[in-house]
């Protein structure tokens, strides 16, 4: 399996929500031990994670990154996608999805 470090990112997949207040011990469990590692087996690999403390934002921002559209084109048609996607959102509110080409630096 590649890892980040050995891949030529060309693409972002960024992740917007804010984790529910009852449910942040779960979703911190799911991620680390389902979501991350899942789709970091299909090509997907974690890049940074922040936390917006201001604004009328969402909270939390991740962000994955993948060398081809090929690879973000077969995960989104995955079922394993669509089962971790729903996943996630049992976890958070106001959740959003959006690819972007890769640009090094904090991105919208």
């Amino acid at each position: 399996m590649a890892s980040f470090q050995h891949i030529r990112p060309r693409y972002k997949l960024i992740l917007f929500y804010n984790i529910k207040r009852d449910k942040q011990d779960q979703y911190y469990r799911y991620m680390l031990s389902h979501f991350v590692p899942d789709i970091q087996k299909l090509g997907v690999y974690m890049h940074m994670v922040w936390h917006v403390a201001y604004g009328d934002y969402p909270m939390r921002k991740i962000e994955f990154v993948t060398e081809s559209a090929e690879i973000l084109r077969r995960l989104f048609l995955s079922d394993q996608w669509d089962d971790l996607e729903s996943k996630l959102q049992q976890f958070v509110d106001d959740y959003e999805r959006k690819v972007v080409d890769y640009r090094n630096g904090f991105q919208l």
